[in-house]
């Protein structure tokens, strides 16, 4: 059904935390997929890691997960401001949409309290609309609540690639290692559809 998918994250890290087994599974499947995020968090960088780190390790985490360097579109926004530059943020989704025209865009989901996250769920919303289905992806850290409304049934290969993807961060494991709560997380949404693992999604838009 999606042979040509877009996935979108505030900050680099995101997609491969939230959906990489996701990502897997789809390219498995056949699936194109391109990849966006729009910061870099230089200022968020701990101490010794230079300015750009994220630049090479978001490429070596994409290429673990099949993404070919081609696929990458990234903006380099400033960390936490991104609500004063909605417009902006909007105007290269719509530049995105005309030059990728995607059928499935996973976003960040509209419960998201985090200002960057909840930003381009927003206007990824706007931009996508009326062109393609939308899934927004589980946030354990930022959610007040969570609209469960599909799962994706992931095997261990699913979540061994994320988790080889999430380690090419090496600078963001240094200030908190997700990859325990990243399997335990995969291990309960795969219990509530009898399943090893699962990851889920609120359903923004379906156009089928």
């Amino acid at each position: 059904m999606f042979d040509r998918v877009l996935v979108l994250g505030a900050h680099t890290d995101d997609v491969e935390l939230m959906c990489g087994g996701t990502l897997v599974k789809l390219k498995e499947l056949g699936a194109e997929i391109y990849y966006s995020t729009f910061s870099f968090a230089d200022k968020s960088l701990p101490k010794g890691f230079p300015e750009g780190t994220t630049r090479d390790e978001v490429y070596k985490a994409g290429s673990v997960l099949g993404i070919g360097p081609l696929n990458f579109h990234l903006f380099d926004y400033e960390v936490r401001v991104f609500p004063s530059h909605r417009q902006e943020i909007l105007e290269d989704l719509v530049r995105l949409r005309k030059r990728i025209n995607p059928n499935l865009v996973i976003t960040h989901n509209s419960a998201d309290t985090h200002q960057d996250h909840k930003t381009i769920s927003e206007e990824s919303f706007r931009a996508f609309k009326q062109s393609a289905t939308i899934w927004g992806y589980e946030s354990f850290k930022n959610n007040r609540s969570f609209d469960n409304d599909l799962f994706v049934a992931l095997n261990q290969t699913h979540i061994d690639t994320k988790l080889k993807a999430i380690s090419k961060y090496n600078s963001q494991l240094i200030k908190y290692d997700n990859r325990d709560a990243v399997v335990s997380l995969a291990k309960y949404r795969g219990s509530q559809i009898n399943h090893e693992y699962a990851e889920c999604f609120e359903v923004m838009r379906v156009i089928i």
